[in-house]
């Protein structure tokens, strides 16, 4: 047996349409789909993006994925010969006999002996072929729904992961925002800080100086006033007669 037939069924279906790959191509991201359903969703979209991760793609058209091409009709020929072999090999187990015909009434396959017995006596019959058609057809409705409920899951997957990304960004860019505001207020509160103590200390200069100037000013009379002092003090020392003389 090939390699292939150990790779299960659903590595090989589209992410899009949800059956096996149809004329597969591969995007520059890696991700495949077939042809038909990545021009669909162009299509629909109006936008070249890959419908999982939706990185841009080229705008050249998309080449054919050839291994995963081989491994999709090596897997559908594996599948297709291991089904006609089941079929050539389905024999009654009462009579050995190849099962070729359905009995529509009971619901089993039957040999040519079955359909002769009492059991199977007027019931309605049909080849095992057509019986699996029918069932196949059966089933579609319902296989048919269960797609498009998953298609719809996928889309609302799809859509979920695009908010919780707008989230995201957006959460990203308001705290750019707050901290580039903040940063704007911080280095304004500095300029600020440092103009204002800028001013003080001009302040506190020109103070500085009116004190200095008023304390020099104050030394100069108190040096005056003492030199007078000490002469009156001294002239007040002499004689009467010299005192006198000297005067006030």
């Amino acid at each position: 047996m090939e390699a292939t037939a150990l790779i299960p069924e659903i590595d090989l279906c589209c992410s899009v349409c949800f059956d096996i790959f149809k004329e597969p191509v591969v995007l520059k991201c890696s991700h495949s789909f077939c042809r038909v359903c990545l021009e669909k969703c162009w299509e629909e979209k109006s936008s070249r993006e890959c419908p999982i991760c939706r990185r841009e793609a080229s705008m050249e058209e998309p080449p054919i994925n050839l291994a995963l091409r081989s491994i999709v009709e090596s897997y559908l020929k594996q599948k297709t010969d291991r089904e006609t072999a089941h079929k050539s090999e389905a024999r009654c187990s009462l009579h050995g006999e190849k099962l070729l015909l359905f009995c529509k009434l009971d619901k089993e396959t039957l040999c040519l002996v079955c359909h002769t017995s009492k059991k199977h006596t007027n019931h309605p019959v049909c080849p095992v072929e057509e019986a699996v058609l029918d069932l196949k057809e059966e089933l579609k409705p319902a296989l048919n729904l269960i797609k498009e409920k998953l298609k719809i899951f996928t889309k609302n997957e799809r859509e979920c992961k695009k908010s919780a990304e707008h989230v995201r960004s957006q959460m990203q860019h308001t705290e750019r925002q707050i901290k580039a505001d903040f940063e704007k207020l911080h280095q304004f509160l500095r300029e600020e800080e440092e103009a204002r103590l800028a001013v003080l200390k001009e302040e506190g200069e020109v103070k500085s100086r009116i004190m200095e100037e008023k304390l020099a000013d104050i030394t100069r009379h108190i040096s005056t006033l003492t030199d007078k002092i000490t002469a009156t003090e001294k002239a007040m020392d002499t004689e009467d007669t010299s005192f006198l003389k000297v005067g006030p």
